[in-house]
């Protein structure tokens, strides 16, 4: 099963998606957060072939909403909409500190990585392994 994974912010989208089996997560793009965003991840996900969304929950780590929380939570469901793929949340806190260590010396992180580190942690918990 292939997934795609949004690590969701108000300026800029990080995606990342995986390889056909469903075992290692890839960053893919940054898109800008426009009124177009919702038709680019779309087309991705068509041109994919992806058979689930995973979108990062924005949420607090003690479960409190934060500025995009919201706007997150009603971007998934638009998502989920317009493209008939399932779409689930998953926590997401520290994703970008992660990404950043894997990031070249003084670049720090950029948020498909993010989106990547958000994946593999879904694709894992999931026991997906590549054989």
């Amino acid at each position: 099963m292939k997934y795609l994974c949004i690590d969701y912010g108000a300026r800029r989208v990080g995606v990342a998606v995986s390889d056909a089996e469903g075992g290692i997560a890839f960053p893919r793009a940054v898109l800008a957060n426009t009124d177009a965003l919702i038709g680019e991840i779309a087309a991705v996900v068509t041109r994919e072939r992806v058979e689930k969304i995973i979108i990062g929950d924005t949420r607090a780590v003690g479960g409190g909403a934060n500025p995009v929380t919201h706007e997150a939570e009603a971007f998934a469901r638009d998502l989920g909409n317009v493209t008939a793929v399932p779409v689930e949340m998953m926590w997401e806190a520290w994703s970008s500190i992660e990404a950043s260590r894997y990031a070249p010396e003084g670049k720090g992180h950029d948020d498909s990585s993010a989106a990547a580190v958000i994946l593999q942690r879904y694709l894992d918990m999931r026991g997906n392994t590549v054989q």
